[in-house]
């Protein structure tokens, strides 16, 4: 991976439950991971319709260099973006790129 090609920053955020004094749960969403560069992608039509055959919701892949932690149910903020995090992929097992498939966010 180049450096030149991870030209956008963003944010993991991962979920955090809490229960108030009345015994209620809360869930909110803090920094995990702050300032990562990455590079944001569209799925290609093709990728897009390959990857319908293990999961129809992915549609972007996310690239990063490793970083270690980041699991499935965590998010991705970008700008004003959300992304869910559907699937990890550690690139040949190296520990040096991941590959984040994600579902954009509609609000």
């Amino acid at each position: 991976m180049h450096a030149g090609q991870l030209k956008h920053k963003l944010d993991i955020e991962t979920e955090l439950s809490s229960q108030d004094t009345y015994g209620q749960t809360t869930q909110e969403w803090v920094v995990f991971l702050r300032g990562l560069w990455a590079s944001v992608e569209p799925m290609s039509g093709r990728e897009y319709f390959s990857s319908q055959q293990v999961n129809a919701e992915v549609s972007h892949r996310i690239k990063i260099r490793y970083k270690a932690g980041i699991k499935p149910k965590m998010r991705v903020k970008f700008g004003t973006r959300y992304f869910n995090i559907v699937s990890v992929i550690d690139i040949r097992e190296g520990h040096r790129e991941m590959h984040l498939m994600c579902t954009e966010v509609i609000s």
